[in-house]
């Protein structure tokens, strides 16, 4: 490579921006919604957020590449890493830091065998022999929800709540694990008291200009709990 790889760490409290798949098959790159991820990264990479994932799926392969590259280059150098959602080629060819899976992906082991260890892999899960299993196969941290009650999580059944957060972190320990699912300044205190090493939000950080006193407020939040 032709920079020097920066090793990952992922330090509590994570926090994990999800972009909120508003794009569509149509979208360009001069599309405005292009440009308000880009926007969105530029904000996030200011409020020194630790991982931003572009959850787009709706993109075409072209234009997930081409959204890849442009915010991969604002987070270069920064204490800020990219992943993609599900596509490990389009993370790698676009110089993204890792990828995102999820149940329906290639598995982390596969990826990891492929990638190497300096490719940072995320893994949604649902269950506890799922955050086991992602631990098991190489996986840098894994998200874990939905934790409180949200509309964008229906499919994944009721909230599982803070208590089964904390078992479940001491459980996959020392893999970090993060919240996801209604995550508000209002219960974030919450996880954190459960160990869970972050949070995981698309809602709570789709403002660019409000991203920095969130992130503010989440970190003082984390080191009063």
């Amino acid at each position: 490579m032709d920079q020097q790889i920066i090793p990952i760490v992922l330090q509590p409290p994570v926090l994990y921006l999800i972009t909120n798949g508003e794009t569509t098959p149509a979208t360009t790159p001069a599309s405005k919604e292009f440009s308000q991820i880009i926007k969105l990264v530029e904000a996030a990479v200011r409020a020194e957020f630790n991982l931003i994932q572009l959850r787009e799926k709706s993109l075409s392969a072209r234009v997930l590449y081409e959204l890849t590259v442009q915010a991969g280059s604002l987070v270069r150098q920064t204490k800020t890493r990219l992943l993609v959602n599900d596509r490990s080629d389009i993370a790698v060819t676009g110089r993204a830091d890792g990828v995102h899976l999820a149940g329906t992906s290639v598995d982390a082991k596969t990826v990891r065998q492929t990638f190497g260890a300096d490719f940072l892999i995320g893994v949604s899960t649902h269950s506890e022999a799922e955050a086991l299993q992602a631990r098991e196969e190489g996986a840098n941290f894994a998200v874990y929800g939905p934790v409180f009650p949200t509309s964008s999580k229906q499919p994944y059944g009721p909230p599982v709540g803070v208590a089964s957060l904390r078992q479940l972190a001491l459980s996959v320990s020392p893999l970090p694990l993060l919240a996801l699912g209604g995550v508000s300044l209002e219960n974030v205190r919450d996880c954190f008291q459960a160990r869970a090493a972050g949070v995981a939000a698309i809602g709570l950080f789709q403002e660019p200009a409000k991203l920095a006193d969130v992130a503010g407020c989440i970190r003082e939040i984390f080191s009063e709990a």
